[in-house]
């Protein structure tokens, strides 16, 4: 008995017989009618085959207990369930039960008959509608075909059509590189002609000048040469000159109201058009402020130096020849007012941007130029040029990076913060005259000023280009001293 219990647990039979129900399981809706009665069979008579080993367990373990030993158990376990097994089924169904059975059988028969006619033509339905379905499918991808055909072909003309457009635009270019290069040509020679033009014309001046002065001279002398005593009287008497204004004191008020307004007019006009200009080549409007403060600031020093070595050079050369009645100061400015056109504003453009070139706290893209506000600067330089011809010079106010900010000296930006204390940086520098402001300024206040400048004023210096002063066409006027040159 021990031995055909072993062989029955290492058959694993009941493992076996649990794998194939659960693979029967997984199949059942997949596989056919007559694979699922396949399989049903297959496990009845691997059960049947259990069922045997089993009884025959039974057989030997009944034998190994004797005549009367285990008696009790087959009556109270097994032959119980041999007579349900068996019996129960007959004893219970009565004829007419059978004949409930047998009716009720029928009709799910035909129930079952109908949901199969009606799943096939269902079925059928359905085979037909993805027989259109994939009609309408192919019908379709043709259509797609020939739109993609039809893409081609249009992309190929397109193709053809932009390389007959590139080489137009190609052709446009270099016939509108070459009207540029003409009309540069016209620029040079119209600034040659302009050149000309103003050396004939202070030429003309000079030569006046001194036609005007020889006969001065002359009468000098035909009153030196005369035999009457008034005129040596006269020379002793040098203390009773007469005190009649010169031209530049008798303009001075009215140069003084120009050159305010004109002051005026460069922050409201000529400034907006230059940073206007500035704005399609740099994106940041404080950097482009900065850059036409500084080149203001700058303007108004190159000016004054050049005002100074100017007024030099016409004293050196009116001192010799200078007989009164006005005094040679007065002289001078009065000589400079009258010959404002003499001033070589060319030469002090060329040291602003020479200066600005190298100055720390601008930051230039380097494909463009300081000579985009070469007009701005020019102008700049001629007001405050004539601003030093004043009885009173005017100048520009003091200013510094994280200044307190001043009521008197400046006003607010749009963009600033009104409770900053700080001026962050200067949009256009105060006017003032001695210790007085004549037109206000403006600045930008922010929070932290201090500190921004500190950072600016530590950022790397910004190289030249070589090319920047190249461009410039330096015009040589007529100085002072070629003037006393040519009337000595």
């Amino acid at each position: 008995m021990a031995d055909s219990l072993r062989r029955l647990v290492n058959t694993s039979s009941f493992s076996v017989l649990q794998d194939k129900l659960e693979s029967w399981y997984k199949d059942y809706h997949v596989i056919s009618c007559d694979q699922n009665l396949n399989r049903c069979c297959e496990l009845v008579e691997l059960t049947s085959k259990i069922q045997g080993q089993l009884f025959t367990i039974l057989n030997f373990t009944a034998r190994e207990g004797g005549h009367y030993a285990g008696v009790d158990v087959l009556k109270s376990r097994l032959l119980p369930w041999l007579g349900t097994c068996f019996s129960m089924a007959t004893s219970s169904v009565t004829n007419d039960t059978s004949l409930n059975l047998i009716q009720e059988s029928v009709e799910k028969e035909r129930k079952i008959r109908e949901l199969s006619a009606s799943h096939e033509n269902d079925m059928q339905k359905m085979e037909t509608q993805l027989c259109s379905t994939h009609l309408q499918l192919d019908s379709v991808k043709q259509e797609l075909a020939d739109a993609h055909l039809q893409l081609d072909n249009t992309k190929n003309m397109s193709a053809t059509t932009l390389l007959a457009t590139e080489d137009e635009i190609l052709q446009l270019k270099a016939e509108l590189r070459a009207s540029r290069d003409q009309v540069e040509t016209y620029k040079r020679k119209l600034d040659v002609l302009d050149d000309y033009e103003r050396q004939v014309r202070l030429l003309r001046d000079e030569v006046s000048f001194l036609t005007a002065e020889k006969s001065m001279l002359q009468e000098r002398l035909v009153r030196s040469c005369s035999p009457s005593p008034l005129p040596r009287q006269s020379r002793p008497s040098s203390p009773l000159k007469s005190e009649s204004p010169t031209r530049a004191q008798l303009t001075n008020s009215s140069r003084h109201a120009r050159l305010v307004s004109r002051f005026s007019d460069l922050y409201a006009v000529e400034r907006l058009e230059a940073q206007s200009l500035l704005r399609r080549y740099i994106d940041d409007l404080e950097m482009v402020q900065r850059i036409l403060f500084i080149a203001t600031v700058e303007a108004f020093q190159a000016a004054k130096l050049a005002y100074r070595q100017f007024k030099l050079r016409v004293k050196k050369t009116l001192s010799p020849s200078h007989l009164g009645p006005e005094s040679l100061e007065d002289s001078v400015v009065d000589y400079i007012v009258r010959n404002l056109d003499l001033y070589d504003v060319q030469a002090s453009v060329n040291d602003v941007i020479n200066t600005m070139n190298v100055n720390p706290r601008i930051s230039f893209p380097p494909e463009v130029d300081f000579v985009l506000i070469n007009s701005f600067i020019r102008e700049t330089c001629r007001v405050a040029f004539a601003m030093q011809t004043l009885d009173s010079p005017l100048d520009l106010a003091f200013t510094s990076g994280g200044e307190l900010y001043s009521d008197n000296k400046y006003r607010r930006s749009y963009d600033s913060e009104f409770t900053a204390p700080l001026v962050a940086y200067h949009v256009w520098p105060a006017l003032v005259e001695g210790d007085g402001v004549i037109v206000k300024g403006e600045a930008v206040t922010r929070r932290g000023a201090l500190w921004r400048s500190r950072s600016r004023s530590c950022s790397p210096v910004r190289s030249g280009s070589p090319t920047r002063t190249l461009g410039f066409s330096r015009s040589r006027s007529p100085s002072p001293g070629r003037l006393s040159a040519s009337r000595l």
